[in-house]
C-alpha cells in the first residue's frame, strides 16, 4: 500500500502572541477513511493472494490453511464494507443527494453481484488449498475477480467520493474508520483487532497516529499488541514484512 494512501495534510495552528513554545496541531479525523482503507487493502491482497496460490506446494498444509483463512477474512471484510455502504451511507445519500440515486442503485446491485462472485471463488480457493495442482487456474480466477472489483472501486472513488463532502458535514462519523469498527463489533464477522491491522498495513505511521486518534482509547492502547500478533500470523503467507 502506498504511503500516500490518505493524502490529507495536517492542519496548521498558528502560534499565539506571547507563547514561548511551539503549538502542536490537533489530530483531525480523516473523512471517509473507512472506505478508503478498505479499498486499498482489498487491492493489496487481491494482488498478493494469486501469487501465494501459485507458490503453494503439495503437503504444505500450513500455508494452505493460512491462504484459506485469509481469503475467508478478506471476503468477510468486503461483506461488512458493502453493509456499511448499503445500510448506512446509501439511504442518506438517496435522501439528501437524490441526483445520485441511479448511481447508488447500480452500486448496490453490483455489491450483490460481487458478493456472489466472492462466494464462488471461495469454493475454488478451498479446492486449490486441498489440491495445489489446481492452484494456478484458481489464481487466474482471483485475478479476474480483482479486475472486476477494480472497476467498481474506481466508480465509487471518482464519481461518488468527491460528492460526499457536500452531503455529510465535517466531523460526521459516516464512512469513517470508527464507524466501520463499530459495525464489525456488532456483526458476527472479523474481529476488530485483525480488521484494524489489516486496514492499516503499509499506511504511513504519521497517518496511523491520526487514524488511531479518531478511535476509542482502548483501540489505540491495544494497537501495538494487535499489530505484532497479526504480523506473526501473516508471516506464514507473505513472509516477514520489511
Amino acid at each position: 500500500m502506498p504511503s500516500h494512501l490518505l493524502p490529507v495534510e495536517s492542519p496548521k495552528v498558528p502560534a499565539q502572541p506571547g507563547e514561548g513554545r511551539k503549538v502542536q496541531p490537533a489530530a483531525e479525523a480523516i473523512p471517509f477513511a473507512g472506505l478508503r482503507l478498505v479499498h486499498a487493502a482489498l487491492r493489496r491482497d487481491l494482488v498478493r493472494l494469486p501469487n501465494a496460490l501459485r507458490l503453494l506446494q503439495p503437503e504444505d498444509t500450513v500455508t494452505a490453511e493460512a491462504i484459506q483463512r485469509h481469503w475467508d477474512f478478506v471476503t468477510a471484510m468486503l461483506t461488512c464494507h458493502h453493509e456499511q455502504q448499503d445500510t448506512r451511507m446509501w439511504p442518506l445519500l438517496r435522501r439528501f443527494a437524490p441526483e445520485l440515486r441511479l448511481l447508488l442503485n447500480w452500486l448496490e446491485s453490483d455489491h450483490h453481484n460481487l458478493d456472489h462472485s466472492f462466494t464462488r471463488i471461495t469454493t475454488l480457493v478451498r479446492i486449490a488449498t486441498r489440491d495445489p495442482a489446481s492452484a494456478w487456474s484458481v489464481a487466474y480466477a482471483v485475478e479476474e475477480l480483482a479486475a472486476r472489483l477494480e472497476t467498481h472501486l474506481r466508480i465509487e472513488e471518482r464519481q461518488l467520493l468527491p460528492r460526499l463532502d457536500g452531503v455529510f458535514p465535517a466531523g460526521s462519523r459516516i464512512g469513517t474508520l470508527p464507524e466501520l469498527l463499530d459495525l464489525l463489533r456488532a456483526a458476527d464477522g472479523p474481529g476488530t483487532s485483525d480488521a484494524l491491522v489489516w486496514l492499516l498495513e503499509g499506511v504511513d505511521p504519521v497517518q496511523i497516529d491520526r487514524l488511531l486518534a479518531d478511535c476509542d482509547d482502548a483501540t489505540a492502547r491495544h494497537w501495538p499488541h494487535w499489530r505484532d500478533t497479526y504480523a506473526r500470523c501473516t508471516d506464514e503467507l507473505w513472509g516477514p514484512q520489511a
